[in-house]
């Protein structure tokens, strides 16, 4: 058995929260260089956290960091709240510093730049989602997705598969109301996802509510989660989709979306689109600094 021989600091971060506790749970290992992958893969199955991710030193010449993802069961190339909390470790953790405000990461999808907004308490962070394409559209695009939507009401754009780093696929409802009421089928959900190799279904609604324009659930079953509180990459794939479609419309610079108070959380998540960039991100609270001995594989 490999052994460890020294402790690593290790944040367990709350991404995204509208208030302490209501974002999505992220844990960093700093300075994880020697660590291996199956060592990696073993550490994030032991946290059960949705993603935890690794720092480390970067191999490009002109990135920040460079960062490993993990959920339990693989390694992705790419996910929104994993590389905002990363960027505020690496941030706070004196493991990076911004040139013109900026970050650039390097991960498994590319060098994907990072704006810093703000500073201290009131510092947000947004990723430049990866360039995304519209697959197909429609609700019958596929039979499985008519069959999880069902009799639901939608709203003015139809469902579509998107691909941007990772794949999903996003449907607008009619009424905020339906969506924050609705109890879909998962089993169905995980179906949809294995039949289009995809993470699932995101679903939105727009919102005339104070404090945010739209209201986002996310159902990553491909990848074994139920519904995630606070998802950056499916978000980043939505604001894609809606500036593809109306470029001219009311959300068109950007807007501010609520997720997670479903399942107990209240996320906060700010989009920005600009010119035809889409940039996903928001605050990060550090709840857990520590040190961390992990002797297993």
């Amino acid at each position: 058995m490999n052994t460890v021989p020294r402790d690593y600091r290790f944040l367990q971060l709350d991404v995204f929260p509208a208030s302490r506790g209501g974002g999505n749970p992220l844990g960093v290992v700093v300075d994880a260089d020697d660590w291996s992958s199956e060592r990696m893969q073993a550490f994030a199955y032991w946290t059960g956290l949705v993603e935890t991710t690794f720092l480390l030193r970067p191999r490009a010449a002109a990135a920040s960091y460079r960062v490993r993802i993990f959920t339990p069961q693989r390694e992705i190339p790419f996910a929104g709240h994993p590389s905002i909390g990363s960027a505020h470790a690496a941030l706070d953790c004196e493991r990076a510093r911004p040139a013109d405000g900026v970050l650039l990461q390097e991960c498994e999808a590319g060098l994907l730049p990072i704006r810093i907004e703000g500073d201290g308490a009131s510092r947000d962070l947004l990723v430049r989602a990866p360039a995304a394409r519209i697959l197909h559209e429609g609700r019958e695009a596929d039979a499985q997705l008519a069959a999880v939507l069902g009799g639901q009401a939608l709203g003015p754009l139809p469902p579509a598969f998107v691909e941007g780093g990772r794949r999903w696929w996003v449907a607008e409802f009619a009424h905020e109301g339906a969506l924050r009421g609705w109890h879909p089928d998962h089993a169905a959900i995980g179906e949809l996802a294995r039949r289009s190799d995809s993470l699932g279904l995101c679903a939105f609604a727009r919102s005339t509510a104070a404090g945010h324009d739209l209201v986002v659930r996310a159902f990553p079953a491909g990848v074994g989660i139920v519904e995630d509180p606070a998802s950056g990459a499916a978000n980043g794939l939505i604001a894609a989709y809606i500036a593809a479609r109306e470029p001219d419309g009311a959300f068109a610079r950007g807007y501010r979306v609520s997720q997670g108070r479903e399942i107990g959380h209240d996320a906060r998540i700010l989009v920005r689109i600009d010119g035809g960039e889409v940039w996903v991100g928001g605050h990060t609270q550090t709840i857990v600094d520590g040190r961390l001995a992990w002797d297993g594989p």
